[in-house]
């Protein structure tokens, strides 16, 4: 479900996009199972995370992708310290 709040990305050659709830369920879903994550686990820290960053995006007009993975990866942090440090350095990891 996409939310009248667009995400700016990080290199700025691509246009923004809408903010996709179940974009960002699905990569945080994606992080918790790369750090081997069970999928129960993994579905769940999905569905909390996105929850608690779609509440605060609602406040926003824009935001900056990266400013959006720090979000995620402090919420992450409580349920998954491994997936969130998976999550923030996904980029430079691989």
């Amino acid at each position: 479900m996409g939310l009248a709040v667009d995400v700016v990305k990080r290199s700025g050659r691509r246009k923004t996009e809408m903010f996709d709830t179940d974009k960002l369920s699905h990569s945080i879903h994606s992080a918790c199972l790369s750090v081997r994550t069970p999928e129960g686990q993994a579905e769940s820290a999905a569905s909390h995370v996105t929850g608690l960053v779609t509440l605060w995006i609602t406040q926003k007009p824009a935001v900056t992708s990266n400013d959006l993975r720090r979000q995620v990866a402090y919420h992450l942090h409580r349920y998954h310290p491994d997936a969130a440090y998976y999550y923030l350095h996904q980029r430079s990891i691989l």
